[in-house]
């Protein structure tokens, strides 16, 4: 099963069959919203509307714990994940896709890990992302007709405020690519869940580091991503369409070797809340 987190504009597919939304609870608390399975191409897919049915979480609101493990108790094991960002480079131009392959992440006040509360446990984040499925995403897209960057650095900034323009000048001075509120966190997570991710990254905007043009607005930003929904959704079709049975990566052993504290010095419910982690 592949799940795919996002807006709800891309849900609308008329080849989804057998669409039902599912509500999940987990021992993280509710996921942003119900699930929406189905089938695509006779492939099961979940999708999660990230901020919920009509955008009412703000990024630091999210239940990113409970959205991954809602995503892997129902059987996912590839996440792609879509998400609107600003552009730190002038030849990510907007409207462009961008395939992302590493993180730095600078939303540092939401919960970014199963582990704590007594567990100790350390994944290595040094490539973050599925490079398997990235490489495919990457191919989709450019079958859909998009113009699509590859092997971008995604700046994950804790938001809802979008960036200064002295913020805006230092991540391009870092060498950052693009700009987003959301990922950093999931792929932290995903890859502690031992499911293979990716993101595709719509380039809404150019942030505000250009100074001959007014900052980024929300409604413009918003505009940019309906414009490109239909886009989205046939790359969707496009990379669900090829086939996921296999997974060549590693991703799904991330976590094998993760776990420091002994098993039986972890109290039964901490255990149990941490098998979206620890079992395969």
């Amino acid at each position: 099963m592949i799940g795919v987190i996002g807006g709800s504009g891309l849900y609308q597919m008329e080849e989804l069959e057998g669409a039902e939304w599912q509500p999940m609870q987990t021992p993280y608390g509710e996921a942003s919203d119900a699930l929406l399975c189905g089938r695509l191409n006779g492939v099961d897919v979940c999708f999660l509307p990230r901020h919920g049915r009509n955008h009412r979480l703000l990024p630091s609101e999210i239940n990113y714990r409970a959205n991954i493990c809602a995503l892997k108790k129902v059987g996912v094991r590839r996440v792609v994940s879509v998400s609107a960002v600003g552009s730190l480079k002038e030849e990510i131009v907007p409207g462009h896709m961008v395939v992302v392959s590493q993180f730095v992440d600078r939303s540092l006040s939401r919960p970014s890990t199963f582990f704590g509360d007594g567990v100790v446990g350390h994944v290595s984040m040094a490539d973050p992302v599925c490079a398997e499925l990235s490489a495919r995403l990457a191919a989709a897209a450019r079958d859909a007709g998009a113009t699509c960057h590859e092997g971008a650095t995604y700046l994950g900034m804790e938001g809802p405020q979008f960036s200064s323009r002295a913020e805006s000048n230092l991540y391009r001075a870092w060498g950052m690519d693009v700009i987003g509120m959301t990922n950093a966190t999931e792929a932290k997570l995903a890859r502690e869940a031992g499911l293979c991710y990716a993101t595709l990254a719509m380039s809404t905007d150019y942030d505000c580091w250009r100074v001959e043009e007014e900052g980024v607005e929300a409604a413009d930003v918003l505009a940019t991503l309906q414009a490109n929904v239909d886009l989205a959704r046939k790359l969707l079709l496009a990379l669900i369409g090829d086939g996921v049975e296999a997974r060549p990566c590693g991703c799904g052993r991330a976590a094998e070797t993760a776990l420091l504290t002994p098993k039986e010095a972890i109290p039964p419910a901490r255990l149990a809340a941490l098998a979206v982690v620890l079992e395969p």
